[in-house]
């Protein structure tokens, strides 16, 4: 018989790159089982989706009961109990001088929240960062720069969008204040040269950044960031599609630097697997977004927003301090790695968005290596994903629910990894 892989040869393009041949058939808290009954510990999470942990049975029962009442109504021709009450809880938590918008995706949400900067500052420029992620429509994709591949035959007809560096503590030589200087003034010299401050309507920022590397922006470039968007009138946009819902410790990684955007965007973890994000932004912009502006047909569906008012219950504060309690134990686990390997070039993250970094003696990224790291775990059952502009990053998303035996169960696997790949790959 042809497994799922052998059998989606036939039917499906190679365009979606896959990071597993594997068929997986249930999923149940941090584990994932295969076609052949094989049980994997899932570092992965779906791309940072599965934060309850797959198959949460309160998500589960609150997607059933909503199955029986109403499938869908159309946010656009109705109203309907889970759109307005999860909108309720997500305002409560967020600030109450933020309203909603929900969409399907990441990129739909950095999509919806660009359009409402352009349209209420009635700016056209873009600024976002090298080393960025936000989506891969056309627009989107435009803003991203982690991997020309993104872009790849899209040229032509991308919007413009104009990048600055993002502050990377961990592969310079300047101090950290010195960095922050370094890309600030990167921006000033857009201002001066290409943009001017007063036709840019946003600047888009991961403040984790997700597929660049698990770079956390530092405090004061994001303070400064704030102050130049208020002194010109721009706004700014974070970016929380990976780093949100619980999974630096916090509900969203805004609340680690106490600056509050004037949109957030959010999606993957916020209904466990069901396709919905949002727009959160400030009820003043959102107040000028016109009717007919923006929309969609199956945004905010009634199942992914009863799924999301679960999740959201779940996440209560014992919640998150559990994922910053286990995310410290991870990270000093990491670092006894990083004392055995000198490879390990830093061990950085925020709660469990955590990732090493792996570079050679010459500083060279150790991409090759990285690579079979991630087949060695795979052979002993352990799913990781790899991210950073040069893929030499290991980033580890699992879900939020792991306890310290899952976590000593990965270190023991990818110990083993480390040191059956040193010994294929080399160290150079």
């Amino acid at each position: 018989m042809k497994s799922l892989y052998e059998r989606s040869l036939a039917v499906l393009p190679p365009v979606a790159k896959r990071a597993t041949k594997l068929g997986i058939i249930q999923g149940q808290g941090a584990y994932l089982t295969d076609e052949k009954g094989e049980k994997y510990l899932d570092f992965a999470a779906g791309v940072g989706v599965a934060n309850c942990g797959h198959n949460h049975p309160t998500v589960v029962a609150a997607v059933e009961k909503q199955l029986h009442s109403l499938v869908h109504g159309g946010h656009n021709v109705v109203y309907y109990p889970s759109y307005i009450e999860l909108a309720e809880k997500l305002v409560r938590r967020v600030g109450a001088d933020y309203k909603v918008y929900f969409s399907n995706s990441g990129a739909e949400a950095n999509e919806g929240a660009v359009k409402l900067a352009l349209s209420v500052t009635k700016r056209s420029g873009i600024i976002t960062f090298n080393s960025s992620f936000h989506g891969r429509t056309l627009l989107t994709a435009a803003m991203t720069a982690s991997n020309a591949q993104y872009r790849k035959n899209y040229e032509g007809v991308l919007p413009p969008v104009y990048h600055v560096d993002f502050p990377d503590i961990y592969n310079t030589n300047l101090s950290e204040k010195e960095e922050i200087a370094r890309c600030l003034n990167q921006l000033q010299q857009v201002f001066h040269n290409v943009l001017a401050p007063t036709q840019t309507a946003c600047i888009v920022i991961e403040p984790v950044q997700g597929e660049g590397g698990y770079l956390p922006a530092p405090k004061e470039f994001l303070t400064k960031l704030r102050e130049i968007c208020d002194r010109f009138g721009i706004l700014l946009i974070f970016d929380e599609v990976q780093s949100g819902y619980g999974r630096t410790g916090e509900l969203f990684a805004k609340d680690h630097y106490g600056i509050q955007p004037d949109i957030l965007t959010s999606a993957k973890g916020i209904a466990n697997g069901i396709p919905l994000s949002a727009v959160i932004g400030k009820s003043e912009y959102m107040d000028q977004w016109e009717p007919g502006a923006h929309g969609g047909t199956f945004g905010g569906n009634p199942l992914a927003c009863a799924a999301g008012i679960a999740v959201l219950d779940i996440m209560n504060n014992d919640f998150l301090q559990h994922v910053s309690k286990i995310g410290t134990y991870f990270t000093a686990r990491l670092r006894e790695l990083q004392e055995k390997y000198p490879i390990i070039s830093s061990v950085r993250g925020l709660g469990l968005m955590v990732a090493v970094e792996l570079r050679d003696k010459s500083k060279e990224p150790a991409t090759e290596l990285v690579s079979q790291i991630r087949k060695e775990a795979l052979e002993r059952h352990l799913i990781l994903l790899n991210c950073g502009v040069f893929h030499n990053v290991i980033r580890f998303i699992p879900p939020l629910i792991i306890e310290k035996s899952d976590v000593d169960k990965a270190i023991t696997i990818l110990d083993a990894s480390l040191d059956a790949s040193l010994r294929k790959v080399g160290e150079n």
